[in-house]
């Protein structure tokens, strides 16, 4: 799924109009339009949160809302950016997982650990 088929998707699902959800954002219908046809990339995160705002969105759709938009731009999501920037440990942890070729059952056999810590 694209970034403007999701963002789609979400609206229609509330009956938002492709106008109306415009308005809320403060944002050209073309501007959304182009979007959800996948003729733009994201737009700014301060646009991507209010997007989640309107559209109600769960954390977990709100990551899937900035992963899909930073996919869509060819880039790590902003959310998560500063703290991968701002600690040394992750990045180690990030490029010794990518030696080793993690995979998605590596990975969430770890993401199953630290859930398992923060309990």
């Amino acid at each position: 799924m694209t970034f403007g088929e999701f963002v789609k998707e979400k609206r229609r699902s509330l009956n938002i109009t492709l106008r109306a959800f415009a308005d809320e954002l403060k944002i050209a219908p073309s501007y959304v339009s182009d979007i959800e046809k996948g003729k733009r990339n994201a737009p700014t995160q301060d646009i991507l949160e209010a997007m989640a705002h309107v559209l109600k969105l769960n954390d977990e759709d709100k990551n899937t809302l900035f992963d899909l938009a930073a996919n869509s731009k060819n880039e790590i999501a902003k959310d998560i950016t500063e703290y991968v920037s701002d600690n040394q440990n992750v990045r180690v942890a990030l490029r010794r997982a990518k030696e080793l070729n993690l995979g998605d059952e590596e990975w969430l056999q770890i993401i199953e650990k630290m859930m398992k810590g923060s309990k």
